[in-house]
């Protein structure tokens, strides 16, 4: 019988305790609109002097006149909702599925083990429209984006003007005025990338992503008095909106095609389509459309040359934004598409997405190493190296579509798979810790002016050694030096894309089915260059180590940099993960993995 899942229609006796962490989103977004505007507003009453207060703007009290206290409430609702998350995967996460219709049948269907149980009411699947699924997948996905973005508001909090003009210096970047619009916007992100996590719609996910994505094109100019910041605004929104509408595009053409935009509906057709009775061209034509949109999200080439003028010209906090939560939403919808709508289930494992997508990771990795080396911008090259990274994800889906590949290996490429996809999520996680990290020291620089040339982080170490060595950190981990969190996200990934090839070694050799490396799949050669490219990366990270530790300070950045304990907490919380998860990953491991398991694809069970 089919794991049980409680099915829940909106507003149901379930749904606020299914939908805990997004409510609290919502409740924040309410907070940060009416609290910071309660003041002293009065009306009049037409035909009298009486006047009535309504507490909507007029002269702000002073408790809520604080120029904190959007990034306050932000932080707060957050953290909350990220702890909201963690506990619910503590003993045992319970599954609910959102559904917009429920068709009642029988005990005796239930009994037969064809469906799922809704609190002691009985639904066949297939019998309602799924909307939303709440499971292991979809949560951990929360816990990126909702830590993701815990960090970055954190860390604004220096970014803002206070009272205290001494405080100034460490604040100069936002007035006054456009904090609760900054904040909002965070909070209206994290909304639509909830969505896209839980989304069981194509329709229901492209709303969610356009949600994220039209907040973070506004986040990326918020500094619109820069040059850097209009221009890479614009560039992002200009090629976002291209790739979105091309994605849109195909959308249409699969609802025409198969008549729905159901998931599970879309697996059937695209199935049917590909066998030999079927005609696939029109279901071939339409995923292609709708991956440009996924691959300008993750910053796959050649879809991401807005990428590093969005990064440059955002904010730091920003930026990281980008690098870690909006890339794991692209792979979120990568992962929907190619591994549920277009299953591999054929016999020989040869999905029709693989080839493509193989060439596409090695270009991708290859190109944004290549292109970091030659950057002298730090946030630029932190832009090229999430394209190197975003490269070495697609590998692992490529992997996975190779599962299957042969009958030889029968039992061997299920688990394979899922080690595979285990290790993507892993390395999604830990690239919040040191990749936002990195950005967040970028931050602390940005305080004292323009970190725009690599000689800006000339004698780091000596002005701020705590703040150099944990830039060293970042740098090894996500270089993958051991034992940092990266080493341990790339060793996996590597791993799991041999298991794949050549499936359990001892096994196989044993029996004569792999007797040299031309019996193994194409797909190791990903491997191979995951490691030639990561041994390309370290080139341009320790360079920024060299800069920081064997130059002297420029003439016009000297001394310590100005205090902000919420960026450096922030920080400190990123070096201690990403130290942490490298000596001591079963926890997360596990976890990665009962997420891996709970993604709803044809080779969980294998």
């Amino acid at each position: 019988m089919s794991e049980a899942i409680t099915y829940v229609q909106p507003f149901d006796a379930n749904f606020t305790t299914a939908f805990c962490p997004e409510l609290v989103l919502v409740a924040g977004l309410f907070a940060m609109m009416i609290i910071p505007n309660l003041g002293k507003a009065t009306f009049r009453i037409p035909g009298t002097q009486i006047r009535l207060p309504y507490f909507l703007g007029g002269e702000r009290y002073s408790v809520f006149s604080n120029p904190r206290l959007p990034s306050w409430i932000a932080v707060i609702t957050m953290i909350i909702a990220f702890v909201e998350v963690l506990m619910s995967f503590d003993g045992g996460l319970q599954r609910y599925m959102i559904v917009s219709e429920l068709l009642p049948t029988t005990i005796n269907e239930v009994n037969s083990g064809d469906v799922l149980v809704n609190g002691g009411s009985h639904i066949l699947p297939g019998s309602s429209k799924e909307l939303l699924l709440i499971n292991g997948f979809s949560r951990l996905f929360e816990m990126i984006f909702f830590g993701a973005l815990s960090l970055a508001a954190i860390a604004s909090m220096n970014r803002l003007q206070s009272f205290d003009a001494s405080d100034r210096s460490t604040n100069a970047l936002y007035n006054n005025r456009r904090q609760a619009d900054f904040y909002i916007l965070l909070l209206t992100c994290g909304m639509g990338m909830a969505i896209v996590a839980l989304a069981q719609d194509m329709f229901v996910l492209f709303l969610g992503l356009e949600l994220a994505s039209f907040s973070s094109y506004v986040l990326v100019a918020f500094h619109k008095e820069s040059k850097e910041g209009t221009e890479g605004g614009m560039k992002y929104f200009i090629v976002g909106s291209v790739a979105s509408g091309v994605g849109l595009y195909g959308l249409s053409m699969l609802y025409l095609w198969a008549g729905s935009l159901q998931l599970g509906e879309l697996s059937v057709a695209f199935a049917e389509a590909m066998s030999p009775q079927g005609s696939p061209a029109l279901p071939l034509i339409a995923l292609g459309f709708v991956l440009v949109g996924f691959g300008f999200k993750v910053s796959a080439a050649p879809f991401h040359f807005a990428a590093p003028d969005a990064y440059a010209g955002a904010s730091s906090p920003i930026a990281g934004i980008l690098a870690t939560a909006s890339k794991a939403m692209g792979i979120v919808g990568l992962t929907r598409m190619l591994l549920i709508v277009a299953s591999p289930e054929s016999s020989d494992g040869s999905a029709i997405w693989l080839v493509a997508l193989g060439i596409l990771s090695v270009v991708t990795m290859t190109w944004g190493n290549i292109a970091a080396l030659g950057s002298d911008n730090p946030k630029r090259m932190l832009a090229y190296s999430s394209v190197a990274h975003a490269g070495y994800m697609l590998a692992g889906l490529t992997a996975i579509g190779a599962w299957n590949w042969d009958p030889r290996l029968a039992g061997h490429g299920g688990d394979a798979a899922i080690m595979v996809m285990t290790a993507i999520l892993f390395h999604l996680v830990v690239l919040v810790c040191f990749k936002l990290g990195a950005f967040l020291v970028l931050s602390v620089l940005e305080s004292e002016g323009e970190v725009s040339k690599m000689s800006n982080l000339r004698g780091l170490a000596k002005r701020e050694p705590l703040l150099a060595v944990s830039m060293f950190i970042f740098m090894i981990s996500l270089a993958g030096v051991p034992p940092m969190s990266g080493f341990m996200s790339k060793l996996l990934m590597i791993m799991g894309i041999v298991k794949v090839a050549i499936g359990d070694m001892g096994d196989a050799i044993s029996n004569g089915d792999l007797l040299s490396i031309g019996d193994a799949h194409w797909v190791w050669w990903l491997a191979l260059m995951m490691v030639l490219n990561s041994a390309i990366s370290m080139f341009y990270y320790l360079r920024v180590v060299v800069t920081m530790y064997f130059h002297e300070p420029e003439g016009t950045r000297q001394g310590p940099l100005p205090h902000g304990w919420q960026v450096r907490t922030a920080i400190f919380a990123c070096v201690v993960a990403s130290v942490f998860f490298g000596i001591n990953a079963d926890g997360l491991i596990n976890l990665c993995e009962m997420a891996a398991n709970s993604l709803n694809y044809s080779w969980a069970s294998q």
